[in-house]
């Protein structure tokens, strides 16, 4: 009996934060043994807003960075498979076969799209991020994903690649899982300034791989209740940072409820609950840090891990897009083409 197939992935733009953990990953580590995990290095993802000759000069490097703190955030390099995205041509092929099957209106009704492309700094939509779940849709289908662990913002996408999928086997034959979403138990985590979600671009994220005194700084500099001036003055926890950080990050519950109770009632300072906060990152971060170390002391363990995904990886999209140009026609009409060239070579050899 097969066993299922996971995709996910990120795109290599740097380390990966306490955002990234909380939407994704740590769903990832909770799922990916019971599953045939595809990690995908979606560097053609960046590009629809990150697409500078720098940028692209640092996905190696990014890329490395992301699969070290994903397994040490926990993933078992054993039962992983990670790929580089662009490394398999055979997917924007897929791609483009897939584009056909949904609508401009459909992709503009995909709320993400505009958030990303704001946060990138783009006054107009480029054509590559409007097609974003396009493409996403052919990560997941290239390997015949059939689960898909994704935070809130990437939800709607994996329903454009459903849509996708049945479109393809009403009208071609069942090729496709239509895959399943798994969505994160916390939607998204905000940033340390409370403006926003946590995000490298913003500079308000806390890194998994940041170090004590980093994590400490970063924690004291928090937003917190604007109006609460002093110590004695009764504060707000609903949409308090740190009271979310403590809710997701500190095990200890009798804390985090006295904590908010005394801060309700202006009976504990800022200063206080900021550093009970450290402790608790810091029990949650050492353990992620320690195994960064020694992943990190295997010199070349993670470009081996890079290089031998992608190969493997590319050897399944090659034969779902041989399925997919099957199911669809698409080689019997070159067939065709050559049987009459070479019916007609024939003739004319023979004439001659």
């Amino acid at each position: 009996m097969s066993v299922a197939r996971m995709l996910t992935g990120d795109r290599p733009t740097g380390r990966l934060h306490l955002g990234h953990y909380v939407g994704s990953i740590a769903n990832r580590v909770r799922l990916h043994r019971g599953y045939e995990s595809f990690f995908i290095i979606a560097d053609l993802h960046m590009l629809t807003t990150r697409n500078r000759r720098e940028d692209i000069d640092q996905v190696s490097g990014n890329a490395r960075e992301m699969v070290t703190d994903i397994l040490a955030a926990g993933i078992d390099p054993e039962r992983a498979i990670f790929y580089l995205q662009s490394a398999i041509p055979e997917v924007g092929d897929l791609n483009t076969l897939l584009q056909n099957l949904v609508t401009v209106p459909r992709l503009e009704r995909v709320p993400s799209l505009k958030d990303m492309a704001r946060d990138a700094g783009k006054e107009e939509m480029p054509y590559g991020l409007l097609g974003y779940p396009v493409l996403q849709a052919a990560d997941i289908l290239c390997v015949k994903g059939e689960v898909v662990p994704v935070g809130r913002d990437n939800a709607a996408h994996v329903e454009v690649t459903r849509e996708i999928a049945r479109r393809f086997n009403h009208l071609y034959g069942p090729v496709f899982p239509v895959p399943e979403l798994i969505p994160a138990d916390t939607p998204s985590l905000v940033g340390t300034d409370g403006a926003a979600k946590m995000s490298k671009s913003r500079g308000n994220a806390i890194a998994l791989s940041d170090d004590p005194a980093t994590v400490r700084r970063k924690v004291l500099g928090m937003y917190t209740d604007p109006n609460r001036v002093r110590a004695d003055v009764p504060g707000t926890v609903e949409g308090n940072p740190v009271f979310a950080y403590h809710e997701i990050f500190n095990p200890d519950r009798d804390e985090v409820s006295d904590l908010a109770r005394r801060y309700r009632a202006g009976r504990v300072g800022d200063v206080e609950v900021k550093e009970r906060l450290v402790i608790a990152l810091e029990a949650f971060l050492a353990p992620i840090r320690q195994r960064r170390a020694e992943i990190e002391a295997d010199r070349g363990l993670v470009d081996r891990l890079i290089v031998e995904g992608t190969e493997r990886t590319r050897q399944e999209v090659r034969q779902t897009l041989l399925e997919v140009r099957r199911a669809m026609g698409l080689t019997g009409a070159y067939q065709q083409v050559r049987r009459r060239a070479e019916r007609s070579r024939r003739r004319t050899d023979a004439s001659t």
